[in-house]
């Protein structure tokens, strides 16, 4: 009989979000690459599913699609779910039902927002609090609590559940702040699996495109698109919108899939968004970008610039106008490739002490 894999991988693997998935293909495919045996749980819910398909599809609620974007969003839900398919998955398994998956020596529970107690629909699902979970240890790698503020504070219950893991590691302040005022133990910061991994990341940049602004992201304010709209105009870029509809922009790449995605961040002269995974995109192919906050991420936003020394990158309706040409028509600070290196190499560290 074949042997099962030594680490699962537990994460959200199946969202129809770009930082979702390539969150999940880096890091198993990182632990792979340094020769672990690993896989994603590939957990199953009609609830969770019938809730991700109607937001692919419907992204912008409350707001409803145009009726011709329909089929581009689901084309972009079949990329996803092919691309997905052909992740190193474990057997599928009832996510209220984990008692069926197969037992493995390791589960990492992250990234992504897997604590979040507030997600719209995968919250307070306690599988990823390591409820059920058939392995002899649980861990986690960046997980987060996402827009869940730490002055909230974490009740017991779920604290409980957290004392269980063997090792803990978040990837912004707010969630360590929660774990410390839980647990009165400090977690380890780590990178999210796309920074920490960023050489796995495939893409072709697209061919026979005029050079381009990424626009990634939906919600931005008036005050932001008017401002990157004359910055786009000044330096004859066309403003390309991947994922979702945004009307101010030159053109609509709906249905692209996650490689095109990957590509398309690598081929633009700057990034504009408002996710977190945009930061993240753009700092991974050392890009310009400016970032307008929203509520439900601005913590894990704030907190990565803060953290790489990026946080002149994230602008508000009292940022001048100047600040656009300096932080999207310049390459950003020779600084952060250095943070990002110090942290890559303390994530490492953390992976090689809680898998070995």
């Amino acid at each position: 009989m074949p042997i099962a894999p030594r680490i699962a991988v537990l994460t959200f693997h199946r969202c129809i979000n770009y930082g979702s998935y390539w969150q999940a293909r880096c890091l198993v495919e990182g632990l792979r690459e340094r020769g672990h045996g690993a896989v994603l749980l590939d957990h199953h819910s009609e609830r969770v599913k019938r809730a991700e398909w109607r937001c692919a599809l419907q992204p912008l609620l409350p707001k409803r699609s145009e009726r011709a974007d329909l089929p581009l969003y689901a084309g972009k839900m079949r990329r996803f779910l092919d691309a997905i398919d052909s992740l190193p998955l474990s057997k599928p398994f009832a996510l209220d039902r984990p008692s069926e998956m197969d037992p493995h020596e390791l589960v990492l529970v992250g990234s992504d927002e897997v604590w979040n107690l507030r997600h719209p629909w995968y919250g307070g699902h306690p599988v990823f609090f390591g409820e059920g979970l058939r392995a002899g240890q649980i861990a986690s790698y960046a997980a987060s609590f996402g827009n869940q503020d730490a002055g909230e504070g974490l009740d017991g219950r779920w604290a409980g559940k957290l004392r269980d893991f063997s090792r803990i590691s978040i990837r912004d302040q707010n969630s360590r702040r929660l774990v410390e005022d839980a647990l009165g133990c400090e977690p380890e910061l780590v990178l999210d699996p796309c920074l920490q991994f960023s050489h796995l990341i495939e893409g072709k940049a697209p061919r026979r495109l005029p050079p381009y602004l990424a626009v990634y992201g939906h919600g931005f304010p008036q005050w932001f698109t008017d401002n990157v709209r004359v910055f786009a105009q000044d330096k004859g870029l066309r403003l390309i919108s991947i994922g979702y509809r945004n009307d101010w922009a030159d053109a609509q790449w709906i249905d692209a899939g996650p490689e095109d995605f990957a590509g398309f961040m690598a081929g633009a002269q700057a990034v504009v968004t408002t996710f977190f995974h945009g930061c993240v995109f753009a700092l991974v192919n050392q890009k310009p970008f400016a970032c307008a906050l929203t509520d439900y991420r601005s913590n894990k936003i704030r907190d990565l610039t803060e953290t790489v020394g990026a946080r002149r990158h994230l602008v508000g309706q009292e940022t001048p106008s100047s600040q656009y040409w300096d932080i999207l028509g310049e390459a950003p600070e020779r600084t952060i490739p250095h943070r990002i290196a110090i942290l890559k190499r303390r994530s490492d560290a953390y992976l090689d002490a809680v898998c070995n």
